[in-house]
C-alpha cells in the first residue's frame, strides 16, 4: 500500500511517518499542499491523508485543485483534522468523494484501523 500525507507541522508529520513505517507500507510526507498535490497528481496512490488546516494552501484548496486535475483520486483522500468539522461540511467533503473525516489528536490504533478500513473499501 502506497500513502501520501500531507501535513504541515513537523511534529505530526513524524509520528506518522513512524507509524507508517512500523507497518511497512510505503509513503511519502510532504508539508507544503501544493507539492503534495504534484504528488497526488503524478503519482498513483491508495490512500492520501489530509491535514485540512495549512498555511497559504489548505486542504480545501488541495482538494478543489485535485477534483480539477485528478478526481479519480479524491476517494482516496482521508481527511485528519484538528478543525471541528460540522454535518455541513461533512456533507460537502461527501459530494466531493471524501468518505472519512478523523479528528486529531488521533490514536496509533484510530489511525492504523482507519487505514485498514480505507484499504478494504
Amino acid at each position: 500500500m502506497r500513502i501520501l500525507h500531507v501535513e504541515d507541522v513537523p511534529e505530526i508529520s513524524q509520528v506518522f511517518a513512524d507509524i507508517l513505517s512500523a507497518t511497512n507500507y510505503e509513503f511519502d510526507s510532504v508539508s507544503d499542499g501544493r507539492a503534495g498535490l504534484e504528488l497526488a497528481v503524478y503519482k498513483d496512490y491508495d490512500l492520501i491523508l489530509l491535514d485540512m488546516c495549512m498555511p497559504q494552501y489548505s486542504g480545501v484548496d488541495f482538494l478543489l485543485d485535485l477534483k480539477h486535475r485528478r478526481p479519480s483520486e479524491l476517494s482516496k483522500v482521508v481527511i485528519v483534522s484538528g478543525l471541528d468539522i460540522n454535518t455541513s461540511q461533512e456533507r460537502e467533503l461527501s459530494k466531493l468523494g471524501i468518505r472519512s473525516v478523523l479528528k486529531k489528536p488521533i490514536s496509533v490504533q484510530s489511525l492504523l484501523s482507519k487505514i485498514e478500513q480505507e484499504i478494504t473499501f
